[in-house]
């Protein structure tokens, strides 16, 4: 008799033949190998690119990221930080007197 204990430890990879997105044991996971999300993938790949051959299961939801909503996200980042640095140097104004570099 053999008195080995063995594991039920399985691994199951599927890879989307559309796009190479990775799924272990179920599991979405991305590139980097962060637990991935579906919606996401969706909405940035499979729903733009995605066919028949694409394995994603949420394929066509529109409740992850999109590219227009990170494109928004970075505007509205960018018109914060230039809100800052304007305030930033209108301080700087009012302490020190014109700088003639910040017309260059």
């Amino acid at each position: 008799m053999d008195s080995r204990e063995f594991s039920d430890l399985k691994l199951d990879r599927k890879e989307c033949k559309k796009c190479g997105a990775v799924w272990i044991n179920g599991q979405h996971t991305w590139a980097t190998g962060a637990i991935g999300n579906e919606d996401d993938l969706a909405g940035l790949i499979c729903n733009k690119l995605g066919d028949d051959s694409c394995i994603n299961p949420r394929r066509g939801s529109d409740s992850g990221d999109t590219w227009a909503k990170r494109d928004s996200d970075t505007e509205k980042k960018l018109y914060s930080k230039r809100i800052e640095l304007e305030q930033q140097r209108d301080r700087f104004r009012a302490e020190f007197g014109e700088d003639p570099h910040f017309d260059d």
